[in-house]
């Protein structure tokens, strides 16, 4: 069995690094959850370890769950697009912004409405835990943090020509057809240790690894601190290492109280972007937090309430706002260090953002067990920032999941989950011409089933 466990990590891992995998993800760009019985949980459950995957969410529950592994798959489908009004204003001389500003999404006397390409993504996640001996175990997890995808084909734009001529050019920003593709692969090894019967606590070293690719954004080129590495260079790949830490136990008979961190993931620059993201092409990876609680009112029974922060804000690629680009005082206005790809360049304007997960898991008998959540949270995008999240529509809000483990035999059970994310939508006025409104829109699914073995 040990060669087989190596074997399938080693393939997974190949699989995971050189298969494009993970599309644009739910809370923010990050997964709605990690392991397929907290997904079907809406996530929820760092105070609930039932299996291997436990390690992504919270690593002291890896000592709870013994000696397994868990290999899955996910097909994950998000259905994004974007519309923007008709601008009657006209556009005028750009002598605020550059030759590309105003900049008008369709033309002036036209409308836009463009759906992304690509609905259809395949995660694999796969974990192993062994047991040193009845207080400790190690474990070994590889999972798809999260990612965006976007590719708008068609649509046109109109800019200023820098004299005061309107310019009108084919693509979502006048330059072709525009997306990103953006994959987080972690990779997860972790160490538990029991302090009492029912308390644990556990820590995690992190590999993460990232690629990205950016097209369609030459129209950009006057704001940026090296326009050649802006876009249009092809998958760039990125790497970093960071660390989370965990503990659990129960504060009264049938009611578990947990707690996990995240580090911040400081990652390698994308060099081929270093005119796009702000600090030379730095792209790190947002901490997070979450607490929660796990209620058993009887032993068939487990009520799940979580509460996680990821804060985005912390990652000035992500967190940074679109406005330093053209105000006065900004890139428009000599200051490049406001400039994309400078020290405090323009990014995605994400907000931190808290989610909360609620779910509930009953047993009709020993061999069957059932799931279901609801997660809500406010979405990370201002109604300022959407003209540059076209490119990454993190709108969703509600996730609602249903799942099931069937046990297959006394060492080995299948497990599916499903996941829906109600369309949600913002939106805002066009920063770069005013008198012009831009709506984000998303729908997601998810189907995962994974097999489970003890040994």
């Amino acid at each position: 069995m040990k060669m087989t466990s190596q074997t399938v990590l080693g393939s997974v891992i190949t699989i995971a690094l050189f298969v494009p995998m993970a599309a644009f993800a739910t809370n923010g760009y990050f997964s709605h959850g990690y392991g397929i019985k907290n997904k079907g949980l809406a996530g929820g459950g760092v105070a609930l370890p039932q299996d291997a995957m436990i390690a992504a969410t919270n690593p002291a529950g890896m000592v709870m769950v013994g000696a397994r592994m868990d290999l899955g798959m996910a097909v994950f489908s998000p259905m994004r697009s974007y519309s923007a009004t008709a601008d009657a204003a006209g556009v005028t001389d750009g002598t605020v912004c550059g030759a590309n500003c105003p900049f008008t999404i369709g033309g002036n006397a036209t409308a836009q409405s463009i759906d992304s390409e690509n609905e259809y993504f395949l995660i694999p996640h796969f974990a192993y835990n062994w047991v040193i001996d009845p207080q400790s175990t190690v474990g070994v997890s590889v999972y798809g943090n999260g990612g965006m995808n976007t590719e708008y084909t068609g649509g046109q734009a109109q800019h200023n020509n820098g004299a005061g001529t309107a310019v009108t050019t084919s693509g979502t920003f006048g330059a072709g057809t525009a997306g990103i593709n953006l994959e987080q692969l972690f990779i997860n090894a972790s160490f538990a240790n029991k302090i009492t019967a029912m308390s644990s606590w556990g820590a995690s070293a992190i590999f993460a690894y990232q690629r990205f690719k950016a097209e369609g954004l030459g129209t950009f080129q006057g704001f940026s601190t090296s326009p050649s590495n802006l876009t249009d260079k092809g998958t760039d790949t990125s790497s970093g290492l960071g660390f989370k830490v965990g503990i659990q136990g129960d504060i009264v008979t049938g009611t578990t109280l947990a707690a996990s961190y995240q580090s911040k993931i400081r990652m390698s620059a994308f060099d081929k972007y270093k005119g796009l993201f702000a600090e030379g092409g730095d792209f790190d990876i947002p901490a997070t937090w979450t607490v929660g609680l796990a209620w058993k009112p009887s032993t068939t029974n487990v009520v799940t309430l979580d509460v996680q922060k990821i804060m985005y804000s912390g990652v000035g690629s992500v967190g940074n706002p679109f406005i330093v680009l053209i105000s006065p005082s900004g890139c428009a206005g000599g200051a490049t260090n406001y400039c994309l790809g400078g020290a405090d360049g323009a990014g995605f304007g994400y907000q931190d953002m808290t989610v909360y997960k609620l779910g509930y898991q009953w047993e009709t008998s020993p061999d069957w067990t059932w799931r279901v959540g609801v997660s809500t949270a406010i979405q990370p995008i201002p109604t300022s920032e959407v003209v540059f999240n076209i490119l990454a529509p993190a709108v969703m809000k509600e996730h609602l999941t249903f799942g099931f483990t069937s046990k297959m035999s006394g060492t080995s059970e299948f497990s599916l989950a499903a996941m829906y994310a109600p369309s949600s939508s913002v939106t805002g006025k066009n920063p770069l011409n005013p008198s012009q409104d831009i709506t984000l829109e998303m729908t997601q699914y998810e189907l995962e089933a994974s097999w489970g073995w003890k040994f």
